[in-house]
């Protein structure tokens, strides 16, 4: 049986627009709430400036995107790939989640415990990747340190705004 599969090109171009369309549905959430809600409250002092999360973002979702790609791209058959997928998928689904929750709820401490799921979710997906290549989760780990610092970022602010 000969089965169709997409070019390696498009893989790549799909991979990473799954990602950042990720983000974009994220923004969604979050980019009406920035100048109002967000803007009140109360904030730690590391907190970074509004400007530097969108291009961090971007970059890390680029970084999924190829992970996910070098992933995708080896044979469906091979044991590991469709679980790293499926933990890939319901990583980037808890991201989504995140910004509507924290940003659309304006919900920190519903925030908090999205974020704690979607760290276990990452490190779950990194140690899966890493069954079927290892370059893909090493791509990761920018990710989950952003995630780490913006989990304790969402703490601090669900701790001074109670």
């Amino acid at each position: 049986m000969n089965k169709f599969r997409l070019p390696a090109i498009w893989r790549l171009i799909l991979s990473i627009a799954v990602c950042q369309l990720a983000g974009l549905v994220g923004s969604i959430f979050t980019t009406p709430t920035i100048p109002t809600w967000y803007a009140s409250l109360n904030k730690p002092s590391f907190n970074p400036p509004n400007w530097l999360f969108g291009p961090v973002w971007i970059f890390l979702f680029v970084l999924m995107g190829v992970s996910l790609f070098l992933v995708w791209r080896e044979r469906s058959d091979i044991p590991h790939v469709k679980p790293a997928l499926l933990i890939f998928g319901l990583q980037l689904a808890l991201n989504v989640l995140w910004s509507a929750v924290f940003f659309g709820l304006k919900s920190p401490i519903g925030g908090f415990i999205v974020i704690v799921v979607l760290w276990v979710a990452i490190f779950t997906t990194i140690l899966r990747f890493r069954k079927v290549s290892e370059l893909a989760s090493i791509l990761l780990i920018p990710y989950i340190v952003w995630v780490t610092f913006a989990g304790i970022l969402n703490f601090a602010i669900f701790h001074l705004n109670r």
